[in-house]
């Protein structure tokens, strides 16, 4: 409540009592003088009284916000439905909604990874747990953190870097919490070598699935363990800085840092949440000899992930729940782009090859595209159908068509005819140069309209900001690199070049003389 609200509240309550006192002594002489005169008449004056007090105390409840009062005057309460059960009810329907794309996944191995995650991801909602990971590098004492939080040796404290194979997970309580909360530790990050590669990327996926995350560090941070905690935080991730081994520096040397480090993460972490600890203090040796082992200082880590845990812990879930089946989604709907893009190139494929035949085997007067729009046409019904788009004939041709326009008029037709020619000129007979040439040019000019169509479905039908001629163009550059040209060419060779050939060579010594065959 506002200061100005509750001191009005209080010099209310103050008036009110002493208007009491004095109604009660007044009320009190009142009703005797007038029963003196006339007994009912004084029942009534002390009744209209007390009425009046009661409406003036309500009346000052009612300003108080005791109960809501909306806008235009009416009386509403307050919301029941807290913002994490809304979140975990999205969650819910998002992870429905996975499993539905999931039964469009042809892949075996990842429709069941998948459904086994939503799986988990629906059990982890359920059982309400708090999930806090430790993150960080190999040697910032991430172990050795554990072992002080829960009391008891968890690990190889004091190991090299690396120690950390794969994840543990134990269980730590914090009074007044009613979740159980599970503590992860991760393998280190920015470790050399294969191995060390494939332990981050571990350690990584499971920072992503934490409620709370620990970032361990043990000094000022590295760009390198800066990059992964600001990543972490543009995906919504809750995270606490723990700057671990402070007894290791001097006092003016420990404050520099911690201000270094609240400094850089302004804008990422508040800097309550930035905490100096010393989970594993060095041993100090006495005077007489004897060494004492310093008990760890994690109370400052302890307090403020209560205060974390008690203030946002539902919200944590739910937040991290919905972030997990939005991934999720996210990661089902890859795959099925995935998957319908591998079904679309084999239509376009298929379709070059055919176009490539019909046009060597009847050559066009000069490279008219206009005249293998049909073969183009039933292509995109084909690549409609796959992008869940029923497209009529007509609309079928009337694209086609205006990509043939396209194609020639950002003179992609005579490019393509060029380098193509250039490609294979030392690759064909002269007798069947210009039908090879043409078809191949029509296979290549069909590759590019199947493939500009192929982008124009996954993108719901839109050319895009740049419209087909920016998108045509984009395809064109793509398909005229070396190595492609190479392939292609290679290939025209087996399935346009070679069957001309073999054609011309059936036929009678006659024909094959003839001008113009």
């Amino acid at each position: 409540m506002p200061l100005p609200r509750l001191i009005a509240l209080l010099v209310g309550l103050c008036v009110i009592l002493g208007m009491v006192l004095w109604l009660v002594q007044a009320i009190q002489q009142l009703y005797w003088q007038v029963t003196w005169t006339a007994p009912w008449l004084g029942g009534l004056v002390v009744l209209l009284t007390v009425a009046l007090l009661a409406a003036m105390v309500a009346a000052f409840v009612y300003y108080f916000n005791f109960f809501e009062v909306g806008k235009g005057g009416k009386r509403r309460s307050r919301p029941t439905v807290k913002v994490s059960e809304v979140k975990a009810e999205a969650a819910g329907e998002t992870l429905k909604a996975v499993r539905q794309q999931v039964d469009r996944i042809q892949d075996e191995i990842a429709r069941k990874a998948l459904l086994e995650k939503s799986r988990e991801i629906e059990e982890n909602l359920a059982r309400g747990e708090l999930l806090v990971v430790i993150f960080g590098t190999g040697s910032a004492g991430k172990t050795s953190l554990i072992n002080a939080l829960i009391g008891r040796v968890v690990g190889d404290v004091g190991a090299p870097m690396g120690t950390t194979e794969v994840s543990t997970t134990y269980t730590l309580r914090i009074r007044g919490l009613q979740r159980e909360i599970l503590i992860a530790d991760t393998p280190g990050i920015l470790e050399p070598g294969t191995a060390g590669t494939r332990r981050e990327r571990l350690a990584r996926q499971l920072a992503t699935e934490a409620d709370l995350l620990l970032f361990v560090v043990d000094d000022d941070l590295r760009q390198s363990e800066y990059d992964p905690l600001r990543t972490l935080a543009e995906i919504g991730k809750r995270s606490l800085v723990i700057f671990n081994k402070v007894d290791r520096y001097l006092p003016e040397d420990r404050d520099a840092i911690l201000e270094r480090l609240r400094s850089r993460l302004a804008d990422l972490i508040p800097a309550a949440d930035v905490v100096p600890i010393a989970a594993n203090p060095r041993a100090v040796e006495l005077p007489d000899g004897e060494v004492i082992q310093p008990d760890p200082d994690i109370l400052p880590l302890i307090r403020r992930m209560a205060a974390v845990l008690r203030a946002e812990g539902e919200d944590l879930i739910a937040d991290n729940m919905l972030l997990q089946a939005q991934r999720l989604g996210k990661r089902a709907r890859k795959l099925i782009d995935a998957q319908r893009r591998r079904q679309a190139e084999k239509i376009v494929e298929r379709y070059q090859w055919v176009g490539a035949g019909a046009v060597a085997m009847t050559p066009l007067p000069g490279l008219d595209l206009l005249a293998a729009a049909a073969v183009n046409a039933q292509m995109i019904i084909e690549l409609g159908r796959i992008y869940g788009c029923d497209l009529s004939g007509d609309r079928a041709q009337e694209l086609a068509l205006s990509i043939a326009k396209t194609l020639t008029s950002l003179g992609i037709v005579k490019g393509a005819a060029g380098l193509l020619s250039t490609a294979l000129q030392f690759n064909i007979a002269t007798a069947i140069f210009g039908k090879a040439i043409q078809g191949v040019t029509a296979a290549y000019l069909t590759r590019i309209a199947g493939r500009s169509f192929i982008e124009y479905f996954r993108n719901d039908q839109d050319w895009g900001d740049g419209g087909i001629a920016e998108a045509v163009q984009k395809q064109f550059q793509l398909n005229r690199r070396d190595r492609f040209v190479q392939r292609f060419v290679k290939d025209a060779i087996a399935k346009v070049v070679q069957p001309l050939q073999a054609s011309r060579d059936e036929l009678p010594a006659a024909e094959r003389s003839e001008p113009g065959s």
